[in-house]
């Protein structure tokens, strides 16, 4: 295990910086997969119907999700100081041990219809994964790109974005094997082999066990794919820095003055208005975007009935993803040029306009699947692109001596919105549904809500300034003392 101690992932002082990238991608790919949790969603309602309150269905199942995302940001902020310390590497292998064995304990608990074990695998264990895997690439790669944080974090982020692209098709398809697989000829391999091979296949009449072994599979591919991303990772040698790199002291456009040539501790920032309104811009930001993609599966097939099925909405989750994953580098890259604070006005302006007018793409006037899907991209690319770019705002406001737990710490407001935007979205839903209502009446309320959030974000990006003197660490000394003790 000393294999995976800091100072043996030191890189030489020569080492090639794009060689880091692929890294970051092979962890967030993995567990980017979390946005393809839609594609779950209808298989475990049919599964646990009977098990769980029917009225409260839709809103028992997106806990899961919930969980996941909250357990995510927790641990973030807890673990970041740590990961400081331990180094990406040992942080990436606990991320891929905790994300793997999360679907393991999942699918107990599907196959033996005990929710709570779903919470516990899918929520609460591989949540911790996913913290661990979220914020080690990211302030590995800020280090090795001072002189483009936005291109950095985009590069590692963009990844995660894109898990939906492989994670839906592949859970659907291993979905759909092993429901089917069990009236297949038994592959040829002696009575042992046909005996395995039937009981792996063999599904339940509510598809419990088909889900259930997709878990297994994904969990196991998921931690082999992530154990590259632990063997290839490296940090940069303290000596090393960009070729005639010198250190930005503004910025261009509307964030001048906005980047900092001082440090802020960790225990500092959290003290900060300025931590607080990027956490309201986050929680903003993520809180809309969840309520596209936590539902985005069942909302087409309900805006569109008898014009997209199922196989349109796995295209539409990976169509999402793409943008998702796109909006996550191209966002991001451009902030570098726009400065922070401009490319998060563009997100407040265009975004509550779009989820505003969306609801009508599917009136019987307009009834434009290309219209809601356009509308629904633009929103996820921005959505990621806030992602991307909001540890690139943080490094130019508080320095980089403690982005990554500073990083950690805000995403305590990622969790809150995946919480509370599944609760907004499911909640509205459950009641259309208690009354008999359809269920495509109830998205107009809960898309408007989300417009009103984003205005919510307009403003406190508008109120963010330079951090005070007061929080910055004044000189070397303080800042070894800060190391020391973070």
């Amino acid at each position: 295990m000393n294999f995976l101690d800091r100072d043996r992932s030191v890189a030489p002082t020569s080492y090639n910086r794009w060689l880091i990238p692929p890294a970051a991608l092979a962890i967030h790919l993995s567990i980017g997969q979390v946005y393809a949790f839609s594609v779950f969603k209808n298989p475990l309602i049919q599964a646990f119907t009977g098990s769980v309150s029917a009225a409260n269905l839709n809103k028992d199942i997106g806990y899961i999700f919930s969980i996941a995302i909250a357990v995510l940001g927790l641990s973030a902020a807890l673990f970041g100081a740590w990961l400081e310390r331990a180094g990406p590497r040992r942080a990436m292998f606990y991320a891929a041990c905790c994300f793997g064995l999360g679907f393991l304990v999942a699918s107990v608990g599907v196959r033996s219809h005990q929710l709570w074990l779903v919470y516990l695998g899918y929520g609460a264990i591989g949540g911790i994964g996913l913290g661990l895997g979220y914020i080690s690439p990211v302030s590995t790669l800020i280090k090795w790109f001072p002189d483009r944080p936005g291109l950095a974090t985009g590069l590692a982020i963009m990844g995660f974005g894109g898990g939906a692209m492989i994670g839906g098709p592949l859970a659907t398809h291993l979905m759909a094997h092993f429901r089917t697989a069990a009236d297949q000829t038994p592959s040829p391999g002696g009575p042992l082999a046909t005996q395995l091979m039937t009981h792996f296949r063999a599904s339940g009449g509510d598809g419990s066990a088909a889900i259930a072994h997709t878990m297994v599979v994904m969990g196991l591919l998921y931690f082999a794919f992530m154990l590259f991303g632990v063997f290839t990772i490296r940090v940069p040698n303290p000596a090393w820095k960009p070729e005639g790199y010198t250190a930005p002291t503004s910025s261009t456009g509307k964030d001048a003055g906005l980047i900092s040539s001082h440090n802020v501790a960790v225990t500092e920032a959290w003290r900060t208005p300025q931590f607080w309104l990027l956490w309201i811009i986050l929680f903003t930001n993520v809180t809309a975007g969840i309520g596209i993609l936590e539902e985005a599966s069942p909302m087409i097939q309900d805006f569109f009935h008898g014009q997209a099925g199922p196989a349109a909405a796995v295209g539409f989750v990976g169509l999402l993803s793409i943008l998702n994953m796109a909006g996550r580098f191209f966002w991001a890259s451009t902030s570098d040029f726009l400065g922070r604070k401009a490319i998060y006005f563009a997100f407040f302006t265009l975004g509550p306009l779009l989820f505003f007018f969306l609801p009508f793409s599917s009136s019987a006037h307009l009834n434009s699947i290309p219209l809601f899907v356009t509308g629904a991209a633009i929103i996820i690319s921005m959505y990621g692109g806030g992602f991307a770019t909001i540890p690139a705002y943080l490094k130019d406001l508080f320095g980089g001596f403690n982005v990554s737990a500073i990083h950690g710490r805000l995403l305590t407001a990622w969790s809150t919105a995946g919480i509370i935007g599944p609760l907004i979205v499911n909640g509205i839903l459950d009641h259309y549904v208690s009354n008999k209502l359809p269920r495509e009446q109830a998205y107009p309320l809960i898309l408007h809500i989300m417009t009103g959030l984003l205005c919510a974000g307009f403003l406190a990006n508008l109120l963010v300034r330079p951090v005070s003197e007061k929080f910055w660490i004044r000189d070397n000394h303080n800042l070894s003392k800060q190391g020391a003790t973070r």
